[in-house]
């Protein structure tokens, strides 16, 4: 189901430069940027918390109220923490309403695979999809159902159900998700892991880079 724009007011800065953008956190606002469309890069600022519960639930396209109008923009990039909690800006592309994008979306399987029954695991290797679609129709996120798949089956992306006009990008045979029994899972980890045997007493890249580094100086 597409969702509709998020809308948040939005103010210009004028204060640019990391300790301004700090002092704007610290007061519960987030600094920001509108480009696009052959106009200006606006620098501004939103609501913090606001902005980051539309992001939370997946929100893709703003409604930003600004200098008494209101511009429609795709969120372009999200820059977060080095723990990857706290957003700290947000890049807006202004868009037309009517225009076809590029963007990625979160995919979500749902439902207990029948294979679980005989003692198999879902595995899911894709958790993003790559989609293209009118600017109206962006999904917050993409729900599959699992249920049908029983043991050693496997997900395509050709399989995965997509909401009406929107088209994934990405190969159609790429591998989504696989049902597979956990002896399996854990025999491959067993084979790979003694592929790779450690060499007891022997040196490690690592450590000649210690040693080098710990040796003083020829002069």
């Amino acid at each position: 189901m597409a969702s509709k724009a998020a809308v948040v007011s939005a103010n210009k800065r004028s204060e640019l430069g990391s300790r301004a953008n700090k002092r704007l956190r610290d007061s519960g606002k987030l600094p920001g940027v509108i480009y696009g469309h052959k106009q200006d890069v606006v620098p501004i600022t939103l609501n913090r918390k606001e902005v980051t519960t539309h992001l939370t639930h997946g929100a893709h396209l703003f409604e930003l109220a600004l200098d008494g109008g209101k511009e429609n923009a795709l969120v372009k990039e999200v820059q977060y923490d080095h723990l990857g909690i706290e957003v700290l800006h947000v890049d807006f592309a202004r868009v037309d309403l009517n225009e076809r994008v590029e963007l990625t979306v979160s995919l979500e399987l749902k439902g207990e695979p029948k294979g679980e029954k005989d003692g198999g695991v879902l595995q899911q290797i894709v958790n993003e999809l790559e989609i293209e679609c009118v600017v109206t129709d962006i999904p917050d996120i993409i729900v599959h159902d699992v249920t049908e798949m029983g043991m050693d089956s496997v997900l395509y992306i050709k399989d995965l159900k997509l909401p009406p006009g929107v088209k994934c990008t990405q190969d159609e045979d790429l591998m989504v998700a696989q049902v597979r029994e956990v002896k399996e899972q854990v025999a491959a980890a067993t084979e790979e892991a003694a592929a790779e045997p450690e060499v007891i007493g022997g040196k490690k890249p690592e450590d000649d880079a210690a040693a080098a580094a710990a040796a003083p100086a020829k002069k």
